[in-house]
């Protein structure tokens, strides 16, 4: 009995049953102590002054006297052990000792970079994706970040959109499974870890639908596709704990993200008891003045801190604006004080407090400076990144020991170009970034020859290097072509209204094909491009993207055949620009084409096909594999009951290799219309040349679920095609019927 009086007594005065106050006790006891300026000062971040990644305007002198009396919350852009440790010591002569969080753009590796996000969805492989962010997140860790502004959860279906690069694709299921394996893979065990970082969820909402694939433009659409196809990523993320939430810079029906209650006070923070904090996107507050949604930064501030944007990201709207508007009754207090309060449990919870400079540890990052292993896991992860177009003379695998290869193009010694955009730069990044040239020429037999030629430009109009490349090609038995965009032609701010090779490489490879060389072609790129002429031309083309520190290596082993290609594309490619937006989970109409040339008085255009030309889910081997005996459990479900899919998949070709196996649902009729796939489930399975394997697959009917007009979300009675196949065109179909 004394005992338990005890505990009581104990947790009465605000204590847990061991003795210890909770983070959240702690927190209402700094909050107590802190001043309106020191918990508005919380919700401000600044950039570091070397490395902007936005219009910066930032007096260096004030930033730093601020730091020192407690007016900024967080840095972005500071990083290095040494560097954000003299950043915290300034944070902590302010009067509180409050220290900074030191936030970074870790999008797609850090000292190790990694395939462009696209890349790595095409690897459909989550395994992978998760270990890559467990990586990045140890290394990033020991420069002393804390913080990822990632993973990009936004779903994106037209390519003109240069962030297509730093997400995963156009599928609302695929891109839900990647981003939780993002943030499982950067906060790994749990915050407070030395290895583990802080993720982000951005950009909160529908960044991916601007409007004409035009970046920081306005997307206009209806709730319930808002709710069915945008926001289920965003959802996944917050119930797996992803640590903050970041804004995006569009409006959504006229109403600027940032400022967008119904997105963040009712859906994210009401419907969805998000505990974490939001970020606006670099100056997105500031932004929404020249929106024409507030009339200066004082409206902004007021607007955005109203709808539940607790961190000021650049915008030095809420350190000026906030105290008068507290002061004039336009603001709360207690949304003040709830925002602060998002904040400082988040240091608590990564141990700040306890140890300010605990993740600015130089020995940790001299451990993670040359990481071996490291790059090792890089090379295999840009391997399976790439993806196989076409191989019609079987011309891969390639012979190590052919006589004489020629490499033509101008991304055969580039070393920066290989990390493309979004990745962090390093003073030796041209000594330690494997070239292509490099890669190809490590694998071939010491009595054969690479040779190269630049050929051409990456975005001129200059033919003169044509020549050369033409002899260089003729004196070769196989030519590799490396084509495709500049690394900094997708990205932020990097949206394209064509996506053709740029410059005259098109030319070149035409002239290259004339010399009638075996050519195998090379694509680098961080979104989909249309390259017609060569997809009919050309009968070997693989996707390479931008694959990282170890491009040169991960290539060269799939050009060998030391691995196998087992990539499948995450968005649809196009046959021209004027056919985007295209996606594989459209709707019908009432004139739905009957094939792909039927044109007339049908959902069509007069002058080109209507299917794309590569599918979504599309992606070649070195060997074949063949689907048979799909079986279902049952053609008729009632109920709650569960479907379970089978098929067995052969590898009838002369390699062992890897397929991904994709299921897909039809819902035939509905309240409002269904869309003609929708993928629901996919698996990546090894099986060696010879071997067979039973795929299993089990559906709901939360599988069945869908928004309907009101914002219902609920399945329906009625009758389904369950269908699976090696992408979303090629597939096997059966017909079941469901019962409520």
């Amino acid at each position: 009995m004394k005992k338990l009086y005890f505990i009581l007594a104990f947790t009465a005065f605000g204590f847990n049953t061991f003795g210890q106050k909770t983070i959240d006790q702690k927190v209402s006891d700094l909050l107590s102590k802190m001043t309106l300026e020191e918990k508005i000062g919380q919700l401000v971040q600044y950039s570091g002054f070397e490395y902007a990644t936005g219009p910066q305007n930032s007096n260096s002198s004030n930033v730093l006297n601020e730091i020192k009396i407690g007016k900024v919350g967080s840095m972005l852009n500071v990083a290095g052990a040494e560097e954000t440790r003299k950043f915290q010591e300034l944070a902590l002569k302010s009067r509180l000792k409050i220290p900074m969080l030191f936030g970074q753009d870790v999008i797609h590796g850090y000292r190790t970079t990694f395939p462009v996000n696209l890349g790595q969805a095409a690897s459909w492989d989550l395994n992978l994706i998760e270990k890559s962010e467990r990586i990045a997140a140890t290394e990033a860790s020991a420069y002393g970040i804390h913080w990822t502004f990632a993973p990009m959860v936004d779903i994106a279906r037209d390519p003109r959109w240069g962030r297509v690069m730093e997400g995963s694709g156009e599928d609302t299921y695929l891109g839900t499974q990647i981003g939780l394996a993002r943030i499982k893979g950067f906060q790994g065990k749990g915050l407070g870890n030395l290895d583990a970082i802080m993720a982000c969820a951005k950009h909160f909402a529908a960044y991916g639908a601007a409007v004409g694939g035009r970046d920081y433009n306005s997307v206009d659409m209806s709730l319930r596709q808002l709710h069915e196809t945008y926001l289920p990523p965003f959802k996944a993320a917050a119930e797996a704990g992803v640590a903050t939430f970041m804004n995006s810079f569009n409006d959504i029906n006229g109403i600027p993200a940032t400022a967008n209650q119904y997105i963040l006070r009712d859906i994210l923070k009401g419907q969805w008891n998000y505990k974490g904090f939001v970020v606006s996107d670099w100056g997105s507050i500031g932004e929404m003045v020249p929106h024409g949604y507030a009339k200066d930064n004082k409206e902004a501030a007021e607007k955005a801190i109203n709808a539940g944007s607790d961190m000021d990201m650049e915008s030095r709207a809420y350190m000026a604006e906030l105290p008068k508007l507290v002061q004039e009754g336009k603001v709360d207090p207690k949304l003040i004080d709830d925002a602060a309060r998002r904040i400082l449990v988040k240091k608590f919870e990564m141990g700040l407090f306890d140890d300010p400079y605990r993740f600015s540890s130089e020995k940790r990052q001299k451990e993670q400076l040359h990481n071996q292993e490291n790059r090792k896991f890089g090379r295999e992860f840009g391997s399976k990144s790439i993806v196989l177009l076409k191989n019609e003379k079987n011309i891969l695998p390639l012979s190590k020991s052919t006589k004489t290869v020629a490499l033509i193009g101008p991304f055969g010694k580039e070393t920066v170009a290989n990390h493309g955009f979004w990745s962090v730069a390093f003073k030796d990044d041209d000594q330690r970034i494997v070239t292509q040239f490099d890669g190809i020429k490590n694998q071939l037999d010491k009595n054969s020859t690479l040779l190269y030629a630049k050929g051409a430009n990456v975005d001129d109009q200059d033919k003169s290097m044509f020549a050369e490349a033409v002899e260089t090609a003729k004196k070769a038995d196989v030519v590799i072509m490396t084509l495709g965009e500049g690394h900094a032609m997708s990205g932020e701010a990097k949206s394209r209204s064509n996506l053709h090779f740029s410059g005259v490489q098109e030319d070149l490879l035409k002239e290259i094909a004339k010399t009638g060389k075996p050519i195998v072609l090379m694509i680098n790129a961080g979104r989909p491009l249309v390259f017609d002429w060569a997809a009919d031309n050309i009968p070997t083309i693989v996707y390479t993207w931008w694959l990282g520190t170890e491009a040169g290596n991960s290539i060269a082993d799939v050009l060998f055949g030391t691995v196998n290609p087992g990539g499948k594309l995450p968005m649809t490619f196009p046959r021209t620009v004027g056919q985007l937006p295209i996606y594989y989970n459209h709707y019908n109409t009432g004139r739905p084409a009957k094939n792909d040339t039927d044109r007339n008085y049908v959902s069509a255009y007069i002058d080109l096909d209507n299917d794309p030309k590569f599918p979504f889910g599309y992606g070649l081997s070195y060997t074949q594999f063949k689907y048979a005996d799909m079986n279902l459990s049952s053609t008729n479900l009632n109920g709650n009951q569960t479907l379970k899919i089978t098929v067995n998949v052969s590898n009838t070709g002369n390699y062992d290799g890897e397929e991904v196996v994709q299921l897909y649902i039809r819902d035939l009729v509905g309240k409002v219309v269904r869309p003609v796939k929708e993928l629901k489930g996919f698996q990546k399975v090894f099986i060696k040349k010879g071997e067979n394997k039973t795929i299993n697959f089990t559906l709901t009917p939360e599988n069945l679920k869908f928004y309907d007009d009101a914002l219902n979300y609920d399945w329906e009675a009625g009758e389904f095609d369950i269908m699976i196949g090696t992408d979303s065109q090629n597939v096997q179909t059966k017909r079941i019927t469901w019962e409520k």
